[in-house]
């Protein structure tokens, strides 16, 4: 359940209530009766499980640059009139 602050403007009172979130929120000052103004917090969250803290990754060791040759892809020839990536052939002229 979400824990919301409220302040009253009266007598400046502040205070937290547990309430579920489909829950109206709270009115009237527990102290002296005056009107409660909800106030804007940040939230309180907390991970639970693996993976969420740099001790819980395994460290991967990286092969060295001479033991792992690099796979690179073929070069592509240009294509007529100069633009590089341009794959379209040109059709040939009707008569």
């Amino acid at each position: 359940m979400p824990l919301y602050e409220y302040k009253c403007t009266q007598c400046g009172h502040a205070f937290e209530a547990l309430q579920k979130a489909k829950d109206k929120p709270l009115e009237r000052c527990p102290k002296c009766g005056g009107r409660l103004r909800k106030l804007i917090s940040s939230p309180a969250i907390q991970f639970k499980g693996n993976g969420w803290y740099v001790t819980d990754y395994a460290k991967k060791s990286s092969p060295s640059p001479e033991s792992k040759p690099e796979a690179k892809a073929p070069a592509k020839p240009e294509a007529p009139g100069g633009k590089k990536g341009d794959d379209k052939t040109p059709s040939p002229a009707k008569d």
